[in-house]
């Protein structure tokens, strides 16, 4: 009877071990992205693939998910002080709008995608309105737009990143 009551003590405690072991990992092993967000899942430090939305279940230890927000960003560009090309110093503010379009991309080429955007969009800007007279900038403003555009969506399209 003894060897009963022992034996079945011992069952109760690997239960409930069990029980806190699993209730210690399983929150761990649980991610639920939102329906504008993936997550790019790797496994020992390799890219397994872009998961998401919805419940992903995740090796504990072994796998790590990074979020990406698949929105659109509203970004401002500090203000820039820049000298056109006629010599006349010009204080600039600029918008940009821009989204991931490949999470995969957006982590592994760049470690900073929204960082490296500004700096992007700032030193083209400078670039560009150095490149232009006074007059120019004032009379052509959407042709000057849709220049740094074009030209930022292609310095940032191997991240994976749209600019609009």
């Amino acid at each position: 009877m003894e060897a009963i009551a022992g034996l079945l003590f011992n069952l109760a405690l690997v239960i409930i071990a069990a029980v806190v072991i699993l209730t210690m990992i399983l929150p761990s092993a649980v991610r639920i992205l939102k329906e504008y967000e993936r997550g790019v899942m790797f496994r020992l430090g390799r890219l397994q693939g872009v998961k998401g939305p919805g419940i992903i279940l995740m090796i504990p230890l072994v796998d790590r998910i990074v979020r990406v927000d698949l929105r659109t960003v509203t970004m401002d560009v500090p203000p820039q002080e820049v000298i056109t090309r006629d010599n006349v110093p010009v204080k600039v503010n600029a918008v940009v709008y821009f989204r991931v379009m490949d999470p995969a991309n957006a982590v592994v080429q760049v470690e900073n995608f929204v960082a490296a955007t500004s700096l992007i969009a700032q030193t083209t800007l400078r670039s560009i309105l150095g490149q232009s007279d006074l007059d120019e900038l004032l009379a052509q403003r959407e042709k000057i737009n849709a220049l740094l555009q074009k030209i930022i969506d292609e310095q940032t399209d191997p991240w994976g990143v749209k600019v609009s």
